[in-house]
C-alpha cells in the first residue's frame, strides 16, 4: 500500500525532553527524612541476602546485602512500616518511627513457608500491578532460581521451557524462536518481547536476536509471560502473547558482582556488575559489562550430502539432499573438488554492557539508561535460507519516569551491520545494491551473498493508572514510533529502501467490580501507521473470584500482526540464475520459429543464458488477524499447590504466505517481447509455460514474469488462508516439603485449515502435545537444584525453503548451585544432559549436550 504521511524523527528528541521535564517537579520536592537500617536473618539466625525491603506506602526499596544488612535513606519522617519479602519466606512487617536526620533500626527474622505462587504480583496482563491469580489472561512468571541457574548459558529463551504452552525452538546456540499456541516460524515475531518496556525486535524482520541482550539473566528481577492475543494493550505483533522482562532499580542491587563460567562447546562467559547509591540516597547507579564466546552446533552445508549426514543421528525419517549452500561458515573454506568445508569455524562472540542512573523522589523514579551489544557469527534460519550475522552492533538509550500512577518513557534502538551479513545459499551479488563507506571511509562493495542493514527505532509512550478504591481501575496510554531502515539495496529495492515509517497508538483498559467476587474488564487499542490501515483491537473479560485463592475467567480479544519489511519490500536473489538457451533454441526450431525472427538470438528471455531468480516483497499486503476466545482457572489449593488451566479457540486469517511463484499480481505471467507479432504471442507464452512445466521446472513455469521489463523468475508473498486452532494448557505446582517443589505442565494443540492459497503450506510448526516436568530443591544451607524433563511430540515443519518432519524429543536439563558463604556461590548447568541429538526446526542445527560451570562472587 502507498506510504502515508508520518511524524518526522526530528520530533522524537522533543518527546524525550518532555519525558525528562515530567520528572523534574517530583524531584524538586523535599521533606524531612531519616534513615532506616537493620539486618535480616533466617529463623535460625543465619543472614539472608537478596531480601526485598520496602517502606509501605512509598516507592522506597532496597535489598539486603551479603551479610543480611540493608539501609534505606531519605525515608519520610514519622511512623513507618518496613516490609520484608523473599520467595519461600513469610512476609514480615516491622513498625518504626523515623525522625528527621535520625536513624531507626528495623531487624527482621524470616520464617520459611511453602511458596504461594498465586500471591505473586504481575503487571503484564493489564499493564498495572495485580495478583497473578486475578489477572484477566493466561500469565506465568519464571522462578528466580531458574533465571540464576540458566544465566551462565547466555540462552535466555531456555527459561521459557517451563511455562505451560510455550514453544521454544532452537538452532545453533543463540537462534531461538519463542511462540505460544501454534504457527511458529523461523524468525518468529508473534510474541512481543519487552525489556523494561523497550521492544527488543529487529526493525527489518521484527524478530529477536537473543544473543544481543545487554544484561545477563541473573540481573533480571522479574520475567512474565502472557499467553494469547495481546494487541488490545500492546498493539502490533503481540499476536500470540507478550514476554515482559524487568530489571531492578539500582538501589535494589547495591554492591559488586562478578560471574565467571566455562564449559563445553569451548564456552567462556564473564559478567561484572556494580551498583550503588549516592547523594544521600537521592540517586542510584548501575554499570554492567559482559563477554561470551563459544563454538556452535551449526555446520556448513556446501556439499550435496551435508544435510542428510548432519541429520542422520537425529532422525529416522528420510532426509532428501538439499541444494548445497554456496558459502561456508565464517573461518572455513570450500574444497573446489569435493565442495566440503574445511578449516575451523569462527567462534560465536557477544560483548555487551549498559549503564543506568536512577533519580529517586517520593514514589517516583526517573531513569536514564544506555547500553549496547555486539554480536558475531551467529547463523539465523530464515525463509530464504540461512544467514550468518558476521558482526552487528545494537546500541540503545532509554529515559523513563515511573510512578505508581503514571509512567512516561522514550527509547532509541539501533542496529548496524559492522560486517556485511552473509546469505549462505547465495553466490551472487544482491539483486539491487549500492556501496557505502565503512567506519574507515572505505567502500563496502556488493559481493556474492552479502547483506547490509542499518536501522533505528524511536519510541515514546505515556501511561496513567487510576484506581477508585477496590471497585474500579482505569489504565490509559498513547505511543508514537518512528522506524528507519536502510539495507543499501542488499535486501530491498532502492526505490523502497532507506525509508522512515511511523506508528501511532492509543489504548485503554477499564475494570469494574460488579460485586466483590466479579470483575468486568474491557480494553481496546487503536493503531495507525504508514504501512498498514488503521486497526482496532478490543478485549473483554469476566473474572470471577469466589475467594482470594481462586479465580475463573472468560476472555475474548482480537489482535493483529503487520508484515515485516522483508515481506513488504524484499528484493534478493532466490537461487542461481536459470539458463533458458536450450529452451529458446527449441522454440526457434518449432512451428513458432518464424514468429521469433525479429527477436535477437539469446534475447527471447532478455538474456536467455542468465535469467535471474528473484525473491520480491509485496507492498499490498494487509495485516494478519486473530480472534481468540479463552476460558481459564487459577488457584491455590491449600497451602502447597497451585493450579492453572486454560482453554482457547482462535480464528486466524489473512496469513502471509511463504515465498511462492505466481502469487503476487504485481508480477503477472511472462509476456513475449514486443518484436513477436501480436497473433503469435499467446501461443508462444503458453508454449513456454508448458515446456517448463513438462521439464519439471514448476516454479519457473508459474513464476516466469517481467520485472521492470526484464525477464525473471519471481517468487513473492501473497495473502490467503483461514485457520481455526484450539488447545489447552495445564500447569500444576506442588510444594512437597519446605525445600522440594515439583511443577508439571502439559499442553495440547489441534488445528483446522479452512482455506489456503494453492501451493502454500499452512502447518502450525507446533507439536500436538508437549509437557514439562520439573523438580526443584532449596535449603537454608545454601544448596539449590532444579531438574526438568521436556517432552515434545514430533511434528511437521514448513517455513520458507525448509520443509520436513521434526522428530520427537525428550530433553533433560539440570541446574545446581551452592552458596559457600554470603559472598561466594558455585553453580553448574547442563542442557540436554543425556546428549540426545535432535534438530528442533527443519533446516536448523542438530543440538547436543552443553555443560557449563561457574562461580559468582559478591562483594
Amino acid at each position: 500500500m502507498p506510504s502515508r504521511p508520518y511524524v518526522s524523527p526530528r520530533a522524537i528528541p522533543t518527546l524525550l525532553l518532555a519525558v525528562a521535564l515530567t520528572a523534574l517537579p517530583a524531584l524538586l520536592l523535599a521533606q524531612g527524612t531519616g534513615t532506616v537500617s537493620g539486618r535480616v536473618t533466617q529463623a535460625g539466625g543465619a543472614p539472608l541476602s537478596g531480601v526485598s525491603v520496602t517502606v509501605l506506602g512509598t516507592g522506597l526499596a532496597t535489598v539486603t546485602g551479603n551479610a543480611g544488612y540493608y539501609s534505606l535513606r531519605r525515608v519520610p519522617a514519622g511512623p513507618r512500616v518496613i516490609v520484608f519479602r523473599w520467595l519461600g519466606y513469610r512476609a514480615t512487617n516491622v513498625e518504626v518511627t523515623v525522625t528527621e536526620g535520625g536513624t531507626a533500626t528495623a531487624d527482621a527474622s524470616l520464617e520459611p513457608v511453602p511458596v504461594q505462587v498465586g500471591d505473586i504480583i504481575v503487571s503484564g496482563a493489564s499493564r498495572a500491578p495485580e495478583r497473578v491469580v486475578e489477572a484477566p489472561a493466561a500469565v506465568a512468571t519464571v522462578a528466580p532460581q531458574v533465571l540464576e541457574n540458566t544465566s551462565v548459558t547466555g540462552q535466555a529463551p531456555l527459561v521459557f521451557q517451563s511455562v505451560p504452552g510455550v514453544d521454544v525452538v532452537q538452532s545453533g546456540v543463540n537462534d531461538f524462536n519463542v511462540n505460544t499456541r501454534g504457527f511458529n516460524s523461523s524468525l518468529n515475531r508473534r510474541m512481543l518481547i519487552l525489556q523494561d518496556g523497550r521492544d527488543l525486535a529487529i526493525a527489518f524482520l521484527g524478530s529477536q536476536e537473543w544473543n544481543g541482550l545487554p544484561v545477563p539473566l541473573e540481573d533480571l528481577s522479574r520475567v512474565e509471560v502472557v499467553r494469547g492475543p495481546g494487541s488490545a494493550l500492546y498493539g502490533a505483533n503481540a499476536f500470540s502473547g507478550v514476554v515482559a522482562m524487568t530489571t531492578p532499580a539500582a538501589r535494589e542491587i547495591p554492591g559488586t558482582k562478578l560471574t565467571l563460567a566455562g564449559g563445553e562447546l569451548s564456552t567462556f562467559r564473564g559478567d561484572l556488575r556494580h551498583a550503588g547509591v549516592m547523594s544521600d540516597g537521592r540517586m542510584g547507579y548501575r554499570v554492567n559489562v559482559g563477554y561470551n564466546t563459544s563454538d556452535t552446533w551449526t555446520r556448513s552445508r556446501t556439499a550435496p550430502g551435508d544435510l542428510p549426514e548432519e541429520y542422520d543421528p537425529a532422525t529416522e525419517e528420510p532426509v532428501a539432499p538439499a541444494t548445497p549452500e554456496a558459502n561456508p561458515l565464517a573461518g572455513q573454506e570450500v574444497d573446489p573438488l569435493t565442495r566440503e568445508a574445511t578449516g575451523d569455524r569462527d567462534l560465536l562472540r557477544s560483548i555487551y554492557g549498559s549503564s543506568r542512573l536512577d533519580l529517586y523522589s517520593g514514589n517516583g523514579i526517573a531513569t536514564l539508561e544506555a547500553g549496547a551489544a555486539r554480536t558475531e557469527n551467529e547463523v539465523l534460519v530464515t525463509g530464504i535460507g540461512r544467514v550468518q550475522v558476521l558482526k552487528a552492533l545494537k546500541p540503545f538509550a532509554r529515559i523513563n519516569y515511573a510512578h505508581p500512577r503514571f509512567n512516561v518513557m522514550g527509547y532509541w534502538n539501533n542496529r548496524t551491520s559492522l560486517d556485511l551479513q552473509r546469505a549462505l545459499a547465495s553466490p551472487f551479488a544482491p539483486a539491487s545494491c549500492k556501496t557505502r563507506l565503512d567506519d574507515d571511509g572505505n567502500e563496502r562493495p556488493c559481493t556474492g551473498g552479502q547483506l547490509d542493514e542499518t536501522s533505528n527505532i524511536f519510541h515514546g509512550e505515556a501511561q496513567a493508572n487510576q484506581s477508585f478504591g477496590d471497585m474500579a481501575r482505569v489504565v490509559v496510554g498513547a505511543s508514537v514510533r518512528n522506524v528507519q531502515v536502510n539495507t543499501y539495496g542488499t535486501l530491498m529495492d532502492l526505490v523502497n529502501d532507506d525509508r522512515s515509517d511511523g506508528i501511532y497508538s492509543a489504548f485503554g483498559q477499564v475494570e469494574y467490580r460488579v460485586v466483590p467476587q466479579v470483575r468486568l474488564v474491557g480494553a481496546a487499542r487503536f493503531d495507525d501507521g504508514t504501512l498498514f490501515e488503521p486497526q482496532f483491537s478490543p478485549k473483554a473479560a469476566i473474572v470471577f473470584s469466589p475467594n482470594e485463592s481462586h479465580a475463573f475467567r472468560v476472555t475474548v480479544n482480537k489482535a493483529f500482526q503487520t508484515p515485516n519489511y522483508s515481506e513488504f519490500f524484499l528484493r534478493a536473489n532466490a537461487g542461481a540464475p536459470a539458463n533458458f538457451t536450450l529452451l529458446e533454441a527449441g522454440l526457434r526450431a518449432s512451428p513458432l520459429g518464424p514468429a521469433l525472427v525479429g527477436v535477437p538470438v539469446g534475447q527471447l528471455f532478455t538474456n536467455s543464458a542468465v535469467v535471474p531468480v528473484l525473491a520480491l516483497g509485496n507492498a499490498a499486503l494487509d495485516v494478519e488477524k486473530i480472534t481468540g476466545w479463552e476460558a481459564g482457572y487459577k488457584g491455590n489449593i491449600g497451602d502447597r499447590a497451585y493450579v492453572t488451566l486454560d482453554f482457547y479457540l482462535n480464528d486466524i486469517k489473512d496469513f502471509v504466505t511463504d515465498l511462492l511463484p505466481g502469487i503476487n499480481p504485481a508480477y503477472g505471467p511472462w509476456t513475449a517481447p514486443p518484436e513477436v507479432p501480436e497473433q503469435f504471442r499467446p501461443a508462444l507464452e503458453n508454449a513456454v509455460r508448458q515446456q517448463l512445466a513438462g521439464a519439471g521446472q514448476a516454479v519457473a513455469a508459474a513464476g516466469l514474469s517481467r520485472v521492470n521489463g526484464n525477464t525473471a523468475i519471481v517468487v513473492s508473498y501473497g495473502q490467503a488462508g483461514e485457520v481455526r486452532e484450539r488447545g489447552f494448557e495445564v500447569g500444576v505446582g506442588y510444594q512437597l516439603t519446605d525445600q522440594i517443589r515439583t511443577d508439571i505442565s502439559f499442553a495440547g494443540f489441534d488445528f483446522e485449515v479452512r482455506s489456503q492459497q494453492v501451493g502454500d503450506q499452512l502447518v502450525p510448526n507446533t507439536p500436538s502435545k508437549k509437557a514439562n516436568i520439573a523438580l526443584s530443591y532449596f535449603d537454608e544451607q545454601g544448596f539449590d537444584a532444579n531438574l526438568s524433563l521436556r517432552l515434545v511430540d514430533g511434528y511437521s515443519w514448513a517455513a520458507g525453503v525448509f520443509a520436513g518432519y521434526v522428530p520427537a524429543a525428550e530433553l533433560l536439563n539440570l541446574g545446581a548451585g551452592y552458596r559457600v558463604n554470603n559472598y561466594l556461590r558455585i553453580h553448574a548447568t547442563a542442557t540436554n544432559l543425556l546428549d540426545q541429538q535432535r534438530f528442533q526446526l527443519y533446516g536448523g542445527s542438530v543440538i547436543g549436550r552443553r555443560v557449563i560451570g561457574g562461580i559468582t562472587a559478591n562483594f
